[in-house]
């Protein structure tokens, strides 16, 4: 099983610290025009969050893992709910790679298998460095197209 790169923690803390921001304005908007709360109570409540968030990024980090097995990607992910999920190379669609701003600045991409289904039909592998993002993009497109003439046969 192979994790995901250390870095991916940071995107994940940085939108739970964006979580937290965006909740704290929306409290101090509420004690501003609806009722009166505490400010130490805004920032407890702001400053869980992030906690909150910081713990989960942890916790995620640590039991995020995906292979590449005979027939399918298999994935393990969670913290409060554990997924378990393998997606056969033969329902595979497309693969795309991609990387948002944040994990630009980190170095980090990630991969998206589109499948075939309408229920979850795309499977991201977050936190990769571009070089095995575009590695497991190809692997996943040769192994697809493989997959494909087997089943055809």
């Amino acid at each position: 099983m192979e994790s995901l790169h250390p870095r991916i923690r940071l995107v994940w803390v940085a939108q739970w610290a964006l979580t937290a921001i965006i909740l704290g304005v929306v409290i101090a908007a509420v004690d501003r025009w609806i009722v009166e709360i505490p400010t130490v109570g805004i920032v407890a409540v702001a400053a869980g969050a992030l906690l909150l968030g910081v713990v989960y990024a942890l916790l995620l980090y640590n039991r995020w893992q995906f292979e590449l097995q005979d027939d399918a990607l298999y994935l393990e992910r969670g913290v409060i709910t554990f997924v378990e999920t393998a997606v056969p190379f033969v329902r595979v669609q497309h693969v795309d790679t991609q990387f948002g701003p944040l994990e630009r600045v980190l170095g980090l991409s990630s991969v998206v298998v589109y499948t075939a289904g309408s229920r979850n039909a795309d499977v991201r592998v977050p936190g990769l460095t571009p070089e095995r993002a575009r590695k497991l993009q190809d692997t996943l497109r040769n192994l697809a197209v493989e997959s494909e003439a087997d089943d055809a046969v």
